[in-house]
């Protein structure tokens, strides 16, 4: 990437411009975004070099002042790969696909994360850690690991307190600064207002959690059956006459069938007539826009229901893992479940009442939404300084 005057090239590390999990994909749209306001204010320039995966799909966020270097894994560890595409920024932004600077899913996924930030330490380049889960690590050996890279960082940016309180623990404080997801800030099309006289529940079903993970052995340690509470969840929406029960995914991976979440769907439509079943989206922003036509919504993506949320919809989050607790309860928005402590019962319950109080829901998450922009302003002060350290030294 050339640099000129007034250009500052920020490698985006951990990102994707065609994943199927359009969780991830909507952490790169925002991102720029984000970036691109800040650059503005600044009266600079910015090329996005996205350094991730390389995947088969065709990419659904383009533009002329983006590249993309598609990585495999002898990449990361190979001079010619990360680290000489690494050399050629002014510094990283790295956000770990939101959560994958842990270990929940498997150690390879976190050495991994890891081998790249330490890329970007060698190379000698700015590192921010933008807004992410961090931990907790269950392994001893990935904790110290993730300690030193995080102690090397110039900023460890949070995206929840619960991530906040842990950096703490590790004695992290003076590198740490907490935020809220970047894809709060997602485009999307505003839906009109309209009058129907049935509500329309969208439900999001998670493959992976569906097919009990990647190793398809209950791999999350899940306290509740997910594949009943599924079930239970669109019987009771199917026999209401006043709603309208859509079936939403947003992990649609033609190539990873455990993971897809349009498959499961799909078996589910045809177990449930009249569901309607939400199309193959083409990109993060057209998942959020059919979202935000929802008058409630439950899900078990997290990028999901922060399409929801961010849009405005009342939205029941069934969690996984304590990202979600951790994410939605900075914000003052306590409403979500958790399959690994509730059972299916419990959280029916739990939908059932979150969809009976959907007006006051509405509330809550208005509140919610202010408190999240607060909270990227926070971010966007860290954006400010480095890209004036980089970009602009003299002002």
């Amino acid at each position: 990437m050339p640099k000129g005057p007034d250009t500052v090239n920020v490698g985006l590390l951990w990102h994707s411009v065609n994943s199927d999990n359009l969780g991830v994909g909507a952490l790169t749209a925002s991102h720029i975004a984000i970036v691109e306001k800040v650059a503005d204010d600044l009266n600079v320039d910015v090329r996005f070099k996205i350094l991730g995966w390389s995947d088969r799909e065709p990419a659904y966020i383009d533009s002329h002042n983006i590249d993309v270097v598609r990585l495999r894994a002898r990449d990361i560890v190979l001079p010619n790969g990360l680290y000489a595409a690494v050399r050629g920024c002014d510094l990283i932004l790295d956000i770990s696909a939101g959560d994958s600077f842990a270990d929940i899913y498997g150690s390879r996924r976190f050495v991994l994360n890891a081998l790249g930030k330490l890329a970007v330490l060698m190379a000698r380049k700015p590192l921010i850690l933008s807004p992410q889960t961090i931990g907790p690590y269950q392994r001893w050996w990935a904790r110290l690991i993730a300690h030193r890279l995080m102690r090397a960082a110039r900023r460890v940016v949070t995206r929840d307190a619960l991530s906040s309180a842990y950096l703490r623990t590790l004695g992290l404080e003076d590198k740490l600064v907490e935020a809220t997801d970047v894809a709060f800030r997602l485009p999307y099309d505003s839906p009109p207002r309209r009058s129907a006289p049935l509500a329309r529940v969208g439900v999001n079903v998670s493959g992976l959690l569906y097919n009990g993970g990647y190793t398809q052995d209950n791999m999350f340690s899940l306290a509740a059956d997910y594949p009943a509470l599924v079930h239970a969840i669109l019987e009771h929406f199917s026999a209401l006459p006043d709603c309208e029960l859509h079936l939403i995914g947003h992990v649609n991976s033609k190539t990873h069938e455990v993971e897809d979440d349009y498959r499961v769907a799909e078996r589910l439509a045809a177990l449930f007539p009249g569901t309607v079943l939400a199309p193959r989206f083409e990109s993060p922003s057209a998942a959020k826009s059919y979202i935000a036509t929802m008058d409630f919504f439950c899900g078990s993506r997290m990028h999901a229901c922060i399409a929801a949320f961010s849009s405005g919809v009342p939205v029941l989050p069934i969690a996984y893992s304590r990202k979600f607790a951790g994410l939605f309860n900075t914000l003052g928005y306590d409403r979500v479940s958790d399959c690994r402590t509730q059972s299916a019962e419990n959280i029916l319950d739990a939908v059932i009442k979150a969809f009976d109080q959907r007006e006051l829901l509405l509330a809550e998450v208005a509140a919610g939404r202010t408190a999240a922009e607060a909270k990227l302003e926070a971010y966007e002060a860290v954006l400010l300084d480095i890209l004036r350290e980089v970009g602009c030294p003299a002002q």
